[in-house]
């Protein structure tokens, strides 16, 4: 018994853009300069639950380092103190991160190694759920769940 051949199947032809195409990313990480790199590190690993990356040293000296969550990075670098000791951090710098996972277990989590948050695992104006701390250096951190 002979098989028919479906005919080919031409795809419609794509609309023509009016306006040039947009950046279209897969990812973002943040980089922040922090005053003691061995404890953000820390805070990130054990507060958070961040993997380590990759290390940058110099001269043996630890200067930055990777810290991954899903496919999420943020990379911590040690502030060479240039621009003073006292340089605030993380003014005017929100960070927003989204999670599947239960975000009030996350928080949970966070309120037992002793962290403060600074806002309780609530629903936001605009509906999502979300709750925020901020780091060892003054960077805030919104975590929504999807």
């Amino acid at each position: 018994m002979a098989t028919k051949k479906k005919p080919a199947r031409k795809r419609p032809p794509r609309r023509q853009r009016r306006l040039p195409e947009s950046l279209r990313l897969r990812s973002v990480a943040a980089s922040f300069t922090v005053n003691d790199l061995p404890k953000s590190i820390a805070w990130y690993r054990d507060v958070l639950g961040f993997t380590l990356g990759e290390r940058w040293e110099e001269a043996g000296r630890l200067r930055g380092i990777q810290l991954k969550a899903g496919g999420c990075d943020i990379m911590l670098n040690q502030d060479d103190f240039a621009k003073g000791r006292d340089r605030r951090k993380g003014e005017g710098c929100r960070v927003w991160v989204s999670t599947v996972q239960d975000i009030t277990a996350i928080a949970a989590r966070v309120r037992a190694t002793g962290w403060p948050l600074d806002r309780e695992p609530s629903e936001t104006p605009w509906g999502d759920w979300a709750f925020a701390l901020t780091d060892p250096d003054g960077f805030k951190i919104t975590v929504i769940q999807e």
